[in-house]
């Protein structure tokens, strides 16, 4: 049997896997959207774990992934690639694959009861997740229609999500400077949890900017690629066109987050605990369509993913690195290219 059917069936011993694997690759590129991006990401650092032995259902203290990633922008928003470069250059991502500019980037685990559940670097809960919840029930329509008809869908429907959230604030620049460091981050550089309960319309987790069309200088302008920190961006329950001019205003200039009902927090980890036992359904055109029996939508770059109970996100400093330019160009009040 040849090397690669036998790497294929798992037949190899974890030494000689990753001396084969070190050996023909080099790193891995892949060209797609969001979704394909945090896939190939999310199986590279599960290999890196299997690797180093550790089990994969409930992990700790994460290592870093072996191969760099690559990415060629591919699909409808291009979050991370966006992020990475300033802009979603397919030559501008070409280029710096070829001429190895590689830069280390944080990375979440998203885990539930102590499971792992994935890795990835950026989710939504509430409105963020309805809506990528209803546009995968239409997949038939393009890209751009089933998202804007999915918006509309979830506004006109939009409601809040009873639920509680705990978390980790870094209040300090010490403490930021802590988890940047390689390796696991410090666990005492901040151990006073913080609870908040309520109805809630969205809650985004992200630990990078997440630039895009519709929002050029970001969903999470505050935060960096590697900086060591998650921004927890919270939007409490408020009438319809108070949410909606929020959501305008992530195209233009203004703060989207000068609100009185939006509440941002720099954090090294998260918890959603969803109060509401009944699970999330849709409800389109006289049926009755359940995501999933008790569970509740979250978008995780955007893929689906649902959880029945309590979500842990937790930041993993620098976990992985992408090709990409240096961050540090990226202005705070706007996004710049880092095309070549």
């Amino acid at each position: 049997m040849t090397i690669s059917k036998l790497r294929f069936h798992g037949l190899l011993p974890i030494s000689l896997k990753s001396c084969i694997l070190n050996f023909l690759f080099s790193s891995v590129v892949c060209v797609g959207g969001d979704g394909s991006a945090s896939e190939v990401a999310h199986a590279l650092l599960l290999r890196a774990q299997k690797n180093a032995g550790k089990e994969t259902e409930s992990i700790l203290t994460p290592v870093r992934a072996q191969l760099p990633l690559g990415l060629i922008p591919a699909g409808s928003t291009n979050v991370l690639a966006h992020s990475l470069h300033g802009i979603p250059h397919v030559v501008t991502a070409t280029l710096h694959i070829i001429m190895g500019h590689v830069q280390p980037v944080d990375v979440c685990t998203f885990s539930t009861t102590g499971k792992l559940l994935r890795f990835g670097f950026s989710a939504m809960f509430g409105f963020g997740g309805r809506t990528l919840a209803l546009a995968e029930k239409h997949r038939w329509m393009s890209p751009n229609q089933r998202r804007d008809f999915a918006v509309m869908k979830a506004l006109a429907k939009l409601k809040p999500e009873d639920c509680e959230i705990s978390f980790l604030p870094l209040i300090s620049s010490h403490d930021l400077e802590e988890r940047k460091a390689e390796g696991s981050p410090k666990s005492d550089c901040n151990d006073q949890w913080q609870t908040i309960q309520g109805q809630f319309l969205n809650v985004s987790i992200m630990a990078i900017p997440c630039l895009c069309s519709v929002a050029p200088r970001g969903l999470a302008p505050n935060t960096r690629l590697n900086n060591g920190s998650m921004a927890l961006i919270i939007a409490r329950n408020t009438s319809r066109p108070e949410f909606i001019k929020h959501l305008k205003r992530y195209a233009g200039v203004k703060n989207q987050f000068n609100f009185p009902f939006v509440e941002t927090y720099t954090v090294g980890e998260v918890k959603v605990r969803p109060r509401n036992n009944s699970g999330y359904s849709l409800e389109e055109d006289g049926l009755h369509a359940a995501a999933s029996e008790n569970s509740f939508p979250w978008n995780v770059d955007g893929d689906l993913m649902e959880a029945k109970s309590e979500v842990q996100v937790k930041l993993h400093p620098r976990l992985i690195n992408l090709y990409g330019g240096s961050t540090e160009e990226m202005n705070d009040s706007q996004g710049t290219c880092n095309c070549l």
